[in-house]
C-alpha cells in the first residue's frame, strides 16, 4: 500500500506511487480572447495615428480637409485695393488740353469737334487739319495721342467722348493730348452716354479676390 492511501482505503482506492496528483486550473480562454482583441485594437490605433501624423507633414491632410465639407463653401469676393486707388488717377475733363485735328477730307470737323468738347468741360489747345503723318490715313473713328503717362489717365477719359477711338502713346513731353478725327468719324458719342462712361470710369468696378468663406 502507498504511503498516499488514507488508511481503511484499499482496493480500487489504492493509490499507488508516492507523488500527489496535480490539479491544473481550468484555463480561461475568454480572458486570453479579450486580450488578444485588445492587443490588436491598439496596434490599430497607433498604426492609424501614425498615419495621421503622416499626412499633416506631408501635405496630403490639406487635400483630405479640402475634399471635405468645407470645401463646398461658397467664396466672396472682395474689392480689390488696387481698384478703388485707380478712381483718383483720372482727371476732371477741365484739367486736360485737348489739341483737334482733322484727318478727313471733310471740312470744318476739327472746328465743330473742338467747339462741342469745350463745351462738356474740356480746354482746348490748337486745332485744324492733322499733320501729313496722319492725314487720311487714320481708320475708324479717330485717333487718341498723348504722353506715356496719359494712356491710364487724360486718354481713358477723352475716349469716353469718342467711341471706338484708338488710345497710345507718341512719346511726346507735357500733358496736351490730340484727337485726331479719322474717316470713320461721323460723330461725338452723344452726351448722356458719354456722361454716363465718364462716371463709370470715375467708379470702376472692383477686381474680386476670391476669399473661402467661413463655414
Amino acid at each position: 500500500m502507498s504511503m498516499l492511501t488514507p488508511p481503511g482505503m484499499g482496493g480500487k482506492y489504492r493509490i499507488t506511487g508516492d507523488k500527489y496528483p496535480r490539479m491544473r486550473r481550468p484555463r480561461r480562454r475568454g480572458r486570453l480572447v479579450v486580450a488578444l482583441v485588445g492587443s490588436v485594437a491598439a496596434l490599430g490605433l497607433v498604426g492609424w495615428g501614425t498615419l495621421q501624423l503622416i499626412d499633416v507633414f506631408t501635405g496630403n491632410g490639406d487635400e483630405a480637409s479640402a475634399a471635405g465639407p468645407t470645401a463646398d463653401c461658397a467664396t466672396k469676393a472682395s474689392p480689390s485695393a488696387s481698384a478703388s486707388a485707380s478712381t483718383a488717377a483720372y482727371p476732371k475733363p477741365a484739367r486736360i488740353t485737348v489739341n483737334v485735328f482733322n484727318a478727313t477730307p471733310r471740312a470744318g470737323l476739327a472746328k465743330k469737334t473742338a467747339d462741342e468738347l469745350k463745351k462738356r468741360g474740356f480746354k482746348i489747345g490748337d486745332v485744324g487739319n492733322a499733320s501729313a503723318e496722319f492725314d487720311k490715313k487714320v481708320k475708324g473713328t479717330g485717333l487718341l495721342l498723348g504722353p506715356t503717362s496719359a494712356v491710364s489717365t487724360s486718354l481713358p477719359v477723352l475716349g469716353t467722348q469718342l467711341a471706338g477711338a484708338e488710345a497710345r502713346p507718341d512719346g511726346r513731353k507735357g500733358t496736351d493730348v490730340d484727337l485726331i478725327i479719322g474717316t470713320g468719324f461721323k460723330s461725338l458719342t452723344p452726351k448722356a452716354a458719354a456722361d454716363k462712361a465718364l462716371a463709370a470710369l470715375g467708379k470702376p468696378q472692383p477686381t474680386p479676390s476670391s476669399s473661402k468663406k467661413a463655414c
